[in-house]
């Protein structure tokens, strides 16, 4: 009890710090949000030939939703490695407040932060034309994958942001996932790309994840990818978990020497 007590402490603190940052708010909300409208007003024209009987809201909308949670990841690395370069988390350390919780805050804050921006991305879609087939099981089938997918590169950007050098540099692993959003199914089926990315794009960690929430809202079905999905979130977290766990050890170790 105590655990979960210093967890929601740490939590609340994180969400206070994400409220009070409108670079946060403008980065993490707004952009994807501009981005969701340059697609479907500007460039939906295009690329809507390309999607066939869905319409382009409907066929980008999952796609926009793991961009919205890529970019809230790399803040909470930011926000994190910011906390380590100033000593708030070797403060922490000397405070009586469990041990688990000084990560385990981090992760809940990122991922209740990240999943209330893809909620206001899902409105605005909903606003311009987005529609699903989706009923109350595939929308709770939804939401358990968002959450599982943000649990997953939110651990990502908690070992990352243990390990970096500066605040700067410890958002930066997200570029690379932002590459792999865009070498994806998110913005164009992947038949349209040419054989070399097509073959990268078919077999990348993010197209079972996003086809299957886009199977789930279009269509109301799992899809045929909807274990693969899963497999590959599981997979992320587990390593992910573990590879922040160790780098929080090593780090302690280094600041008590």
């Amino acid at each position: 009890m105590r655990a979960l007590k210093d967890t929601w402490t740490m939590t609340k603190r994180s969400l206070r710090h994400i409220v009070r940052s409108p670079d946060t708010i403008i980065t993490v909300v707004l952009t994807p949000i501009a981005m969701m409208l340059m697609f479907v007003y500007v460039l939906g024209g295009a690329l809507g030939q390309q999607t066939g009987s869905v319409k382009y809201i409907d066929f980008i909308t999952p796609g926009i939703i793991i961009l919205t949670v890529i970019s809230g990841i790399a803040y909470a690395a930011f926000r994190l490695n910011k906390d380590i370069q100033k000593g708030i988390i070797n403060r922490f350390r000397t405070m009586p407040v469990a041990p688990s919780s000084i990560l385990s805050g981090q992760a809940v804050s990122s991922t209740l932060s990240n999943l209330f921006s893809s909620l206001l991305v899902l409105a605005v879609a909903f606003a311009i034309g987005f529609r699903t087939s989706a009923g109350l099981l595939e929308w709770l089938m939804f939401a358990g994958l968002v959450i599982l997918f943000t649990l997953a590169t939110t651990w990502m950007a908690i070992y990352f942001g243990l390990k970096a050098n500066s605040a700067e540099g410890a958002g930066s692993f997200s570029y690379i996932l932002m590459l792999l959003i865009f070498i994806s199914p998110s913005f164009v089926p992947t038949s349209s790309m040419t054989p070399l990315l097509r073959g990268f794009a078919e077999n990348q960690p993010f197209t079972p994840i996003i086809e299957t929430m886009r199977s789930l809202l279009t269509t109301g079905t799992v899809g045929n990818k909807g274990w693969l999905a899963l497999i590959w979130c599981l997979g992320i977290l587990v390593v992910m978990y573990s590879l922040a766990i160790w780098q929080y050890g090593r780090k302690t170790l280094a600041t008590n020497s």
